[in-house]
């Protein structure tokens, strides 16, 4: 059978000639499209289901110069389509390629109609847009439409066709074209939106309005045209289909556009939006069965949360709960990555700034996962934000309640010592603040947050003196506050809560602005703030971790601290309910420490480098301490600590004595706590406990320095001379006389020492000098006979001093002999030795002599705080006083002293009775 003869529309150069004689720029220019029809139809059927469907056929297409008469071919049957009048509202276009639409009539003359025609046009219009559209899905296509002016006989089709299958192909060509940011911007520019939103409302055919949606979808491909889409209202149309249940794929393309749209939400977005009915469908759309349209509703109200205006509609219809749950099904085990939860966590902050919204998130447990937020350090990026959004329950003193049992104050506190990061987030404009009070809007001025309620509260609590003192732009989430108007500052000994003058400095801005510092602890510090004015805050704030962030962030900020961290600490301290925390947490003893002494918990106990320490802390340490004084001495304070300190648990009483000096001036009070009733004894015990805090052994060295200038007011002289060793005048040495080659007197004894070595002494001397050497040497024993008498267990060393005091020397310098320098162990030491044979030999003030040359040696100027422990170690109790006299002596470095305290205590290990009455004789004086 022969082979059926090939079709001429199997030839691509065929389909294009016709397409290029239709357009009218090939030999058949002037014919009517209508009488061409036929052979025009086959060519655009075969290039569109064949030839543009073929492998690289619209490359081959493209290259082969398809577009241009594809393009002039739409130009021409658009033009000789029906009038604007008879198709809908609009303008018809010219012919020309650049031109745009003009008013007025298509130029009818230029193609006359028969009645038949507008359906075979419509034929035609629909093989060209779809074969326009399929090439427009490749990139080179896309540039050369734009090159040779496609889009605006788009436009003019869109304006001018109101069928259906012809509005579907020209916005999906459309849709295709502006998958391209620069043919995005012409078909803005063509004025394609009106026609497209038009063309949205007038439509019923589900495939036309997805075509229309997903042109809309992609011509927002920036913020500016995703404001002009707003702006000639493109979001209205879209949720009010979304709120007609449509079919299910339109529903995905509504969603998905709605999606682009929203980002970085307009205000024309959230009004057209709210107003079109879309927040109840789209809260019902977080929970459809298909994902992408689950989580692309989700973010939808996400985005839409960047608006005020439209928050409480949007809590109204659930969206509080949707995006809570949300959120918390990403934080759970098997949650999105961080990067997912960001825009539920911005949302979620947002919702937290309209009462109403407070109130639904507060029921639903939002509290708690903010909490959770606050407490991941993986979200440390949030952590500002989350803040600044707990700001808005600063009145809700159910929800306040709830966060303080939650933790927030040690979180708080921890984001003051600059532990979170830093968010790099939007900018948030005036349409993002609080809703609750849109009567107080004007288009000039805008009042941001809950600022009528933040405004009386400021005014009540002292912070302003009237409204005029506080800018209407302050929000709580961003604002500063404005500087207490007193200016009265409190004498020392007063429990006014006011900042006194000389804190004021500290926070002083310059004179041109009345506003307080506000950076990213701004919002911090006020939570912490109102937290301090309820009537008892020691349980939240009176805690290591809540003084350690407040004390950190005051000495350690950059520039001048905001003056609310300061009446923060104000307050508390004048505070009585808050004098048993501070006694329990050894707050009075931190404060001391960190604002007076310049010692915070980092700085020990390896220094660390730090700003230089500033007068004002210590002003501030002295006046904070003062206030806590005047609790301590009233009625109130000394029941309370004297409840402590006898009927409370072992740990209350070390504390409870440990602060006493620090907080104590009346001699009758510390004496009879301290000395009468014990208290100085619990200290001293717990000295070798394990440490209550980590500073317990700097604080109790200060402590027990306090006291002992309480007991000793008046200074007694060091135990050492400040001197070089080199300087001091020896007496004159009587030994040495009997060393020579011509000895006077000549030596009637020699003792001899284990080495062999013999040295030479006189028996009479000898004998008087000790009862050891009396009996020996005089009396019945066989060496009394001996003219060298053998001395057992002595080195040449040990043995220099001795014979030095047998003969009379008292501070030649013999004594000196056997200590080793400063830096190097005596436990075994010649000194060790020494001190051993003075006591055997019953030489009482040799011993005294080589004691005091240890202390001249290890515990002078020479010496340093890790020999105090050494010097200990030796077991002498002249020595251990000596120590504890070196550890507490007036003028001491603190930091030297609480390192002496240290040796101590690791010298004693568990036998702690030698060192507690070497310490107790030393701070009360009764030292024998």
């Amino acid at each position: 059978m022969a082979a059926a003869r090939p079709a001429l529309t199997d030839s691509l150069s065929f389909c294009l000639a016709q397409l290029t004689a239709a357009a009218g720029e090939g030999p058949g220019w002037g014919k009517d499209p209508a009488t061409n029809e036929t052979p025009l139809g086959r060519a655009l059927l075969a290039l569109r289901t064949r030839h543009i469907k073929a492998a690289e056929g619209i490359e081959r297409f493209r290259a082969r110069g398809g577009l241009r008469p594809l393009l002039a071919l739409l130009r021409r049957t658009a033009a000789a389509g029906p009038a604007p009048s008879q198709a809908g509202s609009g303008s018809a276009p010219s012919s020309g390629a650049s031109a745009g639409p003009t008013p007025g009539p298509a130029p009818a003359a230029e193609s006359p109609l028969t009645p038949s025609t507008p359906v075979r046009l419509r034929k035609t219009l629909d093989l060209a847009l779809s074969i326009l559209a399929n090439c427009c899905t490749e990139g080179a296509c896309r540039a050369e439409v734009r090159r040779l002016g496609g889009i605006l006989p788009l436009v003019t089709i869109l304006q001018c066709v109101k069928t259906d299958s012809i509005q579907n192909r020209t916005a999906r060509a459309l849709g295709n074209l502006a998958m391209e940011p620069e043919s995005c911007r012409d078909i803005h520019s063509a004025g394609a939106v009106p026609f497209l939103v038009e063309s949205l409302t007038a439509c019923q055919d589900s495939q036309c309005l997805q075509s229309i949606v997903r042109a809309l979808r992609n011509l927002a491909d920036s913020p500016q045209h995703r404001l002009a889409l707003a702006q000639q209202g493109a979001v209205r149309p879209l949720a009010e289909l979304l709120a007609t249940a449509p079919d299910p794929a339109l529903t995905s393309a509504l969603v998905r556009a709605l999606l682009e749209l929203s980002r970085g939400c307009s205000r024309a977005c959230a009004e057209q939006l709210s107003l079109g009915g879309g927040l109840g469908p789209l809260v019902s759309l977080a929970s459809h069965p298909k994902r992408a349209v689950r989580e692309a509703a989700i973010l939808i109200l996400a985005n839409l949360c960047a608006q005020g205006l439209v928050r409480p509609a949007l809590g109204n219809a659930g969206g509080v709960e949707v995006l809570l749950g949300e959120l918390r099904r990403r934080r759970g085990p098997s949650g999105n990555s961080s990067a997912s939860q960001q825009p539920l966590v911005r949302a979620v902050c947002l919702l937290c700034r309209e009462a109403i919204n407070r109130a639904r998130l507060r029921d639903a447990g939002g509290l708690e996962l903010l909490m959770g937020l606050l407490q991941d350090p993986a979200a440390s990026a949030w952590h500002p934000r989350v803040v600044a959004a707990l700001v808005g329950f600063l009145y809700d003193t159910g929800a306040l309640g709830k966060l303080q049992t939650l933790g927030l104050v040690p979180l708080l506190a921890r984001q003051l010592c600059g532990e979170a990061g830093e968010e790099e987030e939007e900018e948030e404009g005036i349409e993002a603040a609080s809703w609750d009070f849109p009567e107080e809007r004007s288009p000039g001025q805008t009042e941001a947050g809950s600022y009528r309620s933040l405004r009386l509260w400021l005014i009540s609590e002292g912070y302003a003196a009237g409204p005029g003192d506080i800018s209407p732009d302050w929000s709580p989430e961003r604002c500063p506050m404005p500087e207490p108007s007193e200016s009265v500052s409190p004498s020392l000994g007063q429990t006014s809560m006011s900042t006194p003058r000389t804190l004021r400095k500290l926070g002083r801005v310059p004179a041109a602005t009345t506003e307080e510092p506000w950076g990213q602890e701004g919002p911090a510090l006020l939570l912490l703030s109102r937290f301090s004015q309820a009537p008892d805050p020691s349980g939240a704030l009176v805690t290591g971790p809540a003084l350690c962030g407040l004390l950190a962030y005051v000495t350690g900020a950059p520039g001048p601290p905001n003056p609310r961290a300061l009446r923060i600490l104000a307050r508390l301290t004048c505070n009585p309910a808050c004098l048993e925390a501070f006694v329990r947490s050894y707050g009075a003893a931190l404060l001391r420490a960190w604002l007076i002494l310049g010692v915070s918990p980092d700085d020990w106990p390896v220094p660390r480098a730090r700003p230089v320490h500033r007068s004002q802390h210590r002003e501030l340490g002295e006046m904070l301490l003062q206030n806590l004084t005047v609790q301590a001495e009233s009625p109130f304070g000394v029941g309370a600590l004297t409840h402590l300190l006898l009927s409370g648990s072992p740990e209350d009483r070390v504390a409870c004595a440990l602060t006493l000096p620090f907080i104590c001036r009346k001699p009758t009070l510390w004496r009879r706590l301290l000395l009468d009733q014990g208290g100085l004894r619990h200290l001293l015990s717990a000295l070798t406990q394990p440490a209550p805090h980590p500073l317990f052994l700097f604080f109790a060295a200060d402590s027990l320095s306090c006291l002992q200038g309480l007991a000793s007011p008046t200074v007694s002289p060091g135990l050492f001379p400040a001197m070089p060793l080199e300087l001091d005048s020896p007496s004159p040495c009587l030994y040495e006389p009997l060393l020579g080659p011509a000895p006077v007197p000549a030596p009637d004894l020699h003792f001899v020492l284990d080495s062999g070595l013999q040295l030479p002494a006189q028996r009479a001397a000898s004998a008087t000098a000790s009862p050891f050497f009396r009996a020996l040497l005089s009396g019945s024993f066989a060496e009394a006979q001996m003219d060298l008498v053998p001395l057992r267990g002595l080195s040449p060393s040990a043995a220099w001093p001795v014979l030095h005091h047998l003969h009379g020397c008292r501070g030649c310098g013999a004594a000196l002999g056997p200590i080793p320098p400063p830096g190097q162990p005596l436990l075994g030491s010649k000194a060790e030795e020494a001190l051993e044979a003075a006591g055997r030999f019953l030489l009482p003030e040799l011993e005294e002599e080589l004691e005091e040359a240890v202390g001249r040696i290890h515990l002078g100027p020479r010496g340093g705080p890790e020999s105090v422990g050494e010097v200990f170690r030796l077991g002498r109790p002249r020595l251990a006083a000596h120590c504890a006299r070196w550890t507490l002596g007036p003028g001491q470095c603190p930091r030297k002293r609480a390192l002496a305290l240290m040796g101590l205590v690791e010298a004693v290990g568990e036998e702690a009775g030698p060192l507690t009455e070497a310490l107790l004789a030393v701070v009360t004086g009764n030292e024998s």
